[in-house]
């Protein structure tokens, strides 16, 4: 996001991660704000609107697949790109994520001082593929209606 600010919505229950991250992250240009559950991290979502959401999987009360289909289920933070921050790094576990709408996959424990490059990255990827996809639906459109200009002179 040249020229702005991104900002960070983390979304976990463990104080020590919360307080690291936060140090890490603001020390790499970052504006962060911190939730230590889903329902808190659901309600400032959709009150900051944050540039991306990091989501720890295993928490209390609701766990981060649960927090996920309510972010995309809603139209105030749908659009907003989602990484898992997870302990959980087995494939399937990685399967499941993607399947339920997370954006991308940052394994825990990550090398704090590269997460913010990662997360640089992992978000510019998100912005191309978004933006690949817009395309590819566009040329969808097109192909769609010369197949019909096609059929009616035929």
């Amino acid at each position: 996001m040249a020229g702005k600010q991104i900002s960070v919505l983390l979304v976990d229950d463990e104080t020590d991660i919360r307080n690291v991250m936060e140090y890490r992250l603001r020390a790499d240009g970052f504006k962060v704000y911190m939730a230590e559950d889903g329902s808190r991290g659901l309600k400032l979502a959709r009150r900051i609107k944050p540039s991306v959401i990091l989501l720890d999987w295993m928490m209390p009360h609701m766990d981060g697949l649960q927090i996920l289909a309510e972010l995309k289920r809603r139209r105030k933070t749908k659009r907003i790109p989602v990484f898992m921050f997870t302990a959980k790094g087995i494939v399937s576990d990685m399967d499941k994520a993607f399947a339920a709408g997370a954006d991308d996959y940052i394994s825990k424990p990550c090398n704090m001082v590269m997460v913010g490059d990662l997360i640089r990255k992992k978000l510019q990827n998100c912005r191309e593929n978004r933006s690949l996809k817009r395309r590819l639906h566009l040329v969808t459109r097109v192909i769609s209606v010369i197949k019909k200009l096609i059929n009616k002179i035929l």
